[in-house]
């Protein structure tokens, strides 16, 4: 049992989730991390502290067992942070079922199952809840049409959630990170810029290159959001959905068109 604060963070093995869990323990919480494979969990336990579980945020008996080991080890749950999704692509004409639905099943029913179970401990310690969607819920990716609408139903999760359970001291909030630096982004790098024969940094300047941030962030860059919104500093903020994105979202597409680094060519089609 510990009287500090305790916190879930899904998809912890790599990346955001990593990252979350370091910067939690580093602000004193406990933090019990979850992913579907024991080895990068460990890697990050042993690197922070954090207490690791194998579990699927798709698999109701893996949730149930989460919430007891947590509770078991801990007695009580402050915050939660709902990372884990996938991504498959394809656009709606390809994509096939299983695809579609294992995004729905990880990305939208898993956050919605592990939030139902962890409610009445959350509402007894009066806790907080972040849920980790993407630039890609607020601006349509072209080719992820699975990821860009599950992910905008998290978002709307934690907003429901904020306003249903907002008066017994639940606050639920979103970030919507742009492109990270993570394992799973490095891999989308190398495949782009495979067909471009450009390398990992390459490719990582040319897709910011019109973020006005110039360059893509580090996971602890949105870690550090993520642990400010489950702490105290940020009490009165619910049902927010906060971009950590360098200011990606904010351009207009239509003026890339003017602008000086581009070359436009005319369609000669129809």
């Amino acid at each position: 049992m510990t009287s500090r604060s305790v916190a879930i963070v899904t998809g912890a093995g790599t990346g955001i989730g990593a990252a979350t869990a370091k910067a939690l323990r580093s602000d004193g919480w406990e933090v019990v991390i979850c992913g579907r494979r024991l080895e990068p969990l460990q890697r990050v336990a042993d690197e922070t502290g954090a207490f690791p579980v194998v579990a699927d945020v798709a698999s109701t008996t893996d949730i149930d067992r989460l919430m007891e080991i947590t509770l078991e080890r801990f007695g009580s749950l402050q915050g939660l942070v709902l990372n884990a999704g996938i991504v498959r692509a394809g656009p709606v004409g390809q994509l096939s079922d299983q695809d579609w639905g294992d995004m729905v099943q990880t990305n939208l029913t898993g956050p919605f199952k592990l939030l139902r179970a962890a409610m009445p401990h959350l509402i007894a310690a009066r806790g907080a809840i972040v849920g980790v969607a993407s630039a890609a819920a607020l601006r349509a990716t072209g080719g992820i049409p699975g990821y860009n609408a599950t992910k905008a139903g998290l978002n709307m999760l934690m907003q429901s959630v904020a306003i249903d359970y907002g008066p017994q001291g639940i606050r639920a909030n979103a970030v919507c990170p742009g492109w990270i630096r993570t394992e799973m982004a490095d891999e989308e790098m190398r495949e782009y810029g495979a067909d471009l024969v450009m390398n990992v940094e390459e490719a990582y300047s040319r897709a910011t290159s019109f973020v006005p941030a110039r360059r893509p962030a580090n996971a602890s860059e949105v870690a550090k959001v993520i642990a400010w919104l489950l702490s105290d500093c940020a009490s009165y903020i619910n049902a927010a959905v906060l971009p950590v994105d360098g200011g990606m979202i904010a351009g207009d597409p239509g003026s890339l068109a003017l602008d000086p680094r581009v070359t436009f060519i005319q369609s000669t089609k129809g």
